[in-house]
C-alpha cells in the first residue's frame, strides 16, 4: 500500500532517514518508515502474551487486575521507544530474570515491603544499564565475567523459571491437562526437528511456525475450559480505561502508602541487578547476530546496524521510568527474542514485504500497544493469562539452560556452572556471586583474570580439555 508508504524515501544502501537527536535518531510512522500492516495485525493478537505478566503482578503484589492492564499500558507505551529512537529491535521482558526477581520478592513480606524491593531493584537496574550504555562500558562488564559463572547464572535462570510452574501448588496443580497439551504443541512448533522439515516443505506449517507461542495460547483457550480447568471466555465489548490514577496514588514511590525504598535495598538489589544484566547481555549479543544477518541477507540495501549502547540507554531509561511510575516485575529488556526472529525472517523477504526493519518492528509494537485498549481481545485472553506465563517460562527454561550449558567451554566450566546454579535458586543471586568468584578463584588462579571473550581455553594447560573433544 503506496499511501503507508514514507514521506522521506531512504537512498539504496543508505540509513533510513531520521531526525539527529544527541545518541538517537528519531523516526515517526509514514513520515520516516512504512506502516506495516501485516506486523501490526500480529500485533494486535501477540499483545497477549504481554498482558501474560497480569497474573503475576495480582499474586506477588496484590494489585487489582484493573491496576496491573494500566501498567502493562505504560510498559506498551515504553516499547515504542526503541524503533523511534534508533534501536532496529522488538523490545520485551527480561525474561529469564523473572524467576530470579520472584524469588527474591519472595524474601519480602506481601505489601509495602515487597514493593520497596521491587523499586528499588528496579530502579537499580535502570541506572545501571543507563550508565553502562552512556559510558560504553557495556562490553568491559561482561568481557571479565568467566564463562562459567555466565553459565550458571544462566542454568540457575532456566531450572527456577521450570520450577516456578512445577513447585508444589503451583500453576501445573491447578491447570495440569491444559499446561500439558498446550506446552508440548508449542515445543513442537518451535523445536521440533520433525516440524522444522515440515516448515521447509509447506508455506502454510511456516506462518504457524512464525507466530510463536501464539498457536498455543489459543489452543489453550478451547482446551482449558473442556479440561474444567478454565471457564470459557466472556467477550465484551468496548475499550480498556486505564487507572492512571489510581495507579499513582497508590501503587508507586510518590504514594503516600508506599513512599520510596530505604539505602539498604538498593544495596540488597545490587547482586541480582548485576546477575540480570548479564542475562541482558545475553540478548543485546543475539539482537546484534540477527540484525548482522538480516541485514547481509538483505544485500546491504539498508545500511542498519545494532548500537549495543543505545540499546542500553533506552533499557535503563524505561527500567528508570517504570520504577517510578508503574514498578513491573516483568522488567524492561533490549529484546523479545522469539518476536526479533519473526521480524528478520520477513525483512528477509525483500523490500515489497518489509520496506525497513525500523518500519516491521516498529508497526508490531504499535499493534501490541493499541491491541491493550480493545475489550474483545483482553477479555478473550483473560482466563488463559496464567497458561501464557507458564508456557513463557518453560520455553524460556528450555532455552537458558540450552545457552548456560552452551557456555561452558570445559568440563571445569560445567562443574562451577552447576554449583552456582544450584546456589542462585536455593540462596539467591548474592551467595551465588560470591560462591561463583570464589570457585572460579580456586580452579583458575590468575586465569581468572583473562579476556575471557578472545581467551582461547583449548590451548591453556591450566584447563581441561574441550568439552566436544570428549
Amino acid at each position: 500500500m503506496s499511501w503507508l508508504g514514507p514521506v522521506i524515501k531512504r537512498e539504496y544502501g543508505k540509513k533510513q532517514p531520521f531526525i539527529p537527536f544527541g545518541p538517537f535518531e528519531i523516526r515517526l510512522p509514514f513520515i520516516h518508515y512504512r506502516f506495516e500492516v501485516a506486523d501490526y495485525t500480529q500485533g494486535l493478537i501477540m499483545c497477549a502474551v504481554c498482558l501474560g505478566i497480569i497474573p503475576v503482578l495480582t499474586e506477588y503484589l496484590g494489585m487489582p487486575f484493573e491496576i496491573a492492564i494500566t501498567i502493562v499500558i505504560l510498559n506498551g507505551f515504553l516499547y515504542l521507544w526503541h524503533a523511534h529512537l534508533g534501536d532496529p529491535v522488538v523490545p520485551g521482558w527480561i525474561t529469564p530474570a523473572i524467576p530470579l526477581l520472584l524469588l527474591w520478592l519472595k524474601t519480602f513480606p506481601e505489601g509495602v515491603p515487597r514493593m520497596h524491593a521491587l523499586i528499588a531493584f528496579e530502579f537499580e537496574l535502570g541506572l545501571f544499564s543507563l550508565i553502562l550504555g552512556a559510558t560504553g562500558l557495556a562490553n568491559r562488564f561482561v568481557g571479565i565475567v568467566p564463562d562459567a559463572l555466565k553459565a550458571g547464572i544462566l542454568l540457575g535462570a532456566g531450572v527456577a523459571a521450570v520450577r516456578l510452574v512445577f513447585e508444589k501448588g503451583g500453576r501445573f496443580d491447578t491447570f495440569p491437562w491444559t499446561i500439558t497439551i498446550a506446552i508440548g504443541f508449542a515445543f513442537y512448533i518451535l523445536f521440533s526437528n520433525h516440524f522444522k522439515t515440515l516448515r521447509a516443505k509447506h508455506v502454510g506449517f511456516k506462518y504457524l511456525s512464525d507466530l510463536g507461542l501464539m498457536p498455543a495460547l489459543l489452543l489453550a483457550i478451547v482446551i482449558a475450559p473442556l479440561f474444567g480447568e478454565l471457564p470459557w471466555p466472556d467477550i465484551k465489548w468496548g475499550f480498556t480505561v486505564p487507572q492512571f490514577t489510581a495507579l499513582f496514588t497508590q501503587w508507586t514511590p510518590f504514594a503516600e502508602r508506599i513512599g520510596f525504598p530505604p539505602l539498604s535495598l538498593y544495596l540488597d538489589a545490587a547482586p541480582l541487578v548485576a546477575a540480570t544484566y548479564i542475562v541482558l547481555f545475553g540478548e543485546l549479543i543475539q539482537a546484534d547476530a540477527l540484525i548482522d544477518e538480516a541485514r547481509e541477507f538483505r544485500h546491504g540495501d539498508e545500511n542498519i546496524h545494532f548500537d549495543a549502547n543505545r540499546n542500553n540507554i533506552i533499557v535503563g531509561l524505561r527500567n528508570i521510568t517504570m520504577s517510578l511510575i508503574a514498578p513491573d516485575a516483568s522488567m524492561c529488556g533490549p529484546m523479545w527474542a522469539a518476536m526479533q526472529v519473526v521480524e528478520c525472517e520477513r525483512y528477509k523477504h525483500g523490500q515489497e514485504a518489509m520496506d525497513s526493519l525500523f518500519g516491521g518492528v516498529g508497526s508490531f509494537r504499535w499493534g501490541t500497544f493499541t491491541g491493550y485498549f480493545f475489550s474483545p481481545i483482553v477479555t478473550l485472553v483473560k482466563p488463559i493469562l496464567p497458561i501464557a506465563l507458564s508456557l513463557t517460562m518453560l520455553v524460556q527454561g528450555y532455552v537458558a539452560v540450552r545457552v548456560g550449558i552452551l557456555k561452558a567451554r570445559t568440563f571445569n566450566d560445567l562443574g562451577v556452572a552447576g554449583i552456582v546454579g544450584a546456589v542462585l535458586i536455593s540462596r539467591g543471586a548474592g551467595y551465588a556471586f560470591a560462591v561463583g568468584i570464589v570457585l572460579c578463584a580456586l580452579i583458575y588462579g590468575k586465569d581468572f583474570f583473562r579476556k575471557w571473550q578472545t581467551y582461547d581455553k583449548a590451548k591453556d594447560p591450566v584447563f581441561n580439555s574441550r568439552i566436544g573433544g570428549e
